[in-house]
């Protein structure tokens, strides 16, 4: 019986690890497989070796928080490892179904809460630590966002160019006995420093998302009893995230209609930076945090903060006059019109294949912040607090329905 369970739930973690893999590499590598950079085969080789070396180094912490350290090693029987994460997909699922970005990290806790709280071996100083760095990282992020939208990202806009290729960016001349690599002709000094950034900073997200996620999938089976050692854990977990990366993970750009897609390059890649290296630092200090929530608070940040340029603080702290509820969008990051020059192609162009404007030949003045007065504001592009409530209420709902759904089952269990 212990055999037959420690077997379910090795498959069970390496369909967790299936699903991190596919949707990660997408998040990591769409820019670049969309601008012809990298090849999809590539992308995924990437993702996994980047994958692999956060979940070595820094990811191992994070396995040693969720496998031992919320509760006791000894609490993680073979039974006990297959409900927690049982209970992770089934709390994800119901966040999937309203359509709001939710953590795997928060809600595999909240099934390791059940069981500490069924057990009585819940270690709660550590829990009030996890829970604050849960409600301080999307804050930070946010912060990061709204600055770096206001007053640098037209700045930004200007002199970084993301060119999408018709052939990709690294070529081979076969007119020799060798084949020589070269980079393609069509691209300027401004194109190639652009898309060597694509590529380093998918490469960096992959790494933190292999320090996030791999104990999402394997920490209750390195709790178990001897199932797993944490090395044994780690190449579990990336072989799961490679098998996701390699099949899944192609169809990634294929799905268009999220609003998500329509983040400029640029855009994506200050939030990939951003919300990377918050979720880096907690790994580092085996704190277990959500990716999701962190790229997501940093893209209300950053839409915010570009929609508000054409206003000064004082303006912006005026009462808003009062009007229908509005969407939170990405409009801002796309678009603005105080601004003359357009921005650089979105992932949704991408995934269309879709060619962006062409930008004029003389770069234009940023205008400076409030240059156009409240007026000029673009309102849809603005953070709705309706919308960001309902954001909220799911990222504290998918944890804490994995407490209370898996709280009566351990209690039974144990």
């Amino acid at each position: 019986m212990v055999e037959l369970l420690t077997v379910v739930g090795i498959a069970v973690a390496v369909f967790v690890g299936f699903n991190i893999g596919g949707s990660s590499t997408g998040v990591a590598f769409g820019p670049a497989v969309g601008s012809r950079l990298v090849r999809k085969t590539t992308a995924g080789a990437l993702f996994v070796g980047f994958g692999f070396l956060g979940a070595w180094t820094v990811g191992r912490n994070v396995i040693a928080t969720m496998s031992s350290s919320i509760v006791p090693a000894t609490q993680f029987t073979p039974i006990a490892s297959v409900a927690v994460l049982f209970f992770t997909g089934a709390s994800l699922l119901v966040s999937n179904l309203y359509g709001v970005p939710a953590s795997t990290s928060m809600t595999a806790v909240g099934a390791i809460v059940g069981l500490g709280l069924a057990s009585g071996t819940l270690n709660q100083a550590l829990m009030f630590v996890i829970v604050s760095a849960w409600i301080v990282a999307p804050l930070v992020c946010l912060v990061i966002g709204v600055v770096v939208g206001r007053y640098l990202y037209p700045y930004l806009d200007r002199y970084i160019a993301f060119t999408t290729f018709r052939l990709h960016f690294i070529q081979l001349d076969r007119s020799g006995v060798v084949p020589r690599p070269y980079v393609n002709r069509n691209a300027s000094l401004q194109d190639t420093i652009g898309s060597l950034s694509v590529v380093v900073i998918g490469c960096y997200m992959a790494f933190s998302a292999g320090a996030s996620n791999a104990a999402n999938a394997v920490a209750p089976l390195v709790g178990t009893g001897g199932s797993l050692t944490v090395d044994q854990g780690v190449l579990l977990a990336v072989a799961a995230f490679g098998l996701g990366s390699f099949t899944i993970a192609r169809r990634t750009l294929e799905t268009v209609g999220d609003d998500i897609t329509e983040l400029p390059i640029l855009a994506s890649l200050i939030v990939s930076v951003v919300g990377g290296t918050v979720i880096t630092v907690l790994s580092y200090f085996g704190i277990p945090a959500s990716l999701a929530v962190s790229t997501t608070s940093t893209i209300i940040g950053l839409g915010w903060g570009r929609a508000s340029r054409a206003a000064t603080l004082a303006e912006l702290a005026k009462p808003a006059p009062e009007g229908p509820s509005l969407d939170v969008t990405t409009g801002a990051l796309v678009t603005s019109r105080a601004e003359d020059a357009p921005a650089g192609p979105t992932i949704g162009d991408i995934a269309r294949h879709e060619q962006p404007a062409e930008k004029p030949d003389e770069t234009p003045a940023v205008p400076d912040v409030g240059a156009e007065g409240p007026a000029d504001l673009d309102e849809r592009s603005l953070f709705d607090p309706a919308a960001a409530k309902r954001i909220v209420l799911m990222w504290v709902l998918t944890p804490s329905l994995a407490i209370v759904a898996s709280y009566p089952v351990f209690v039974f269990l144990l």
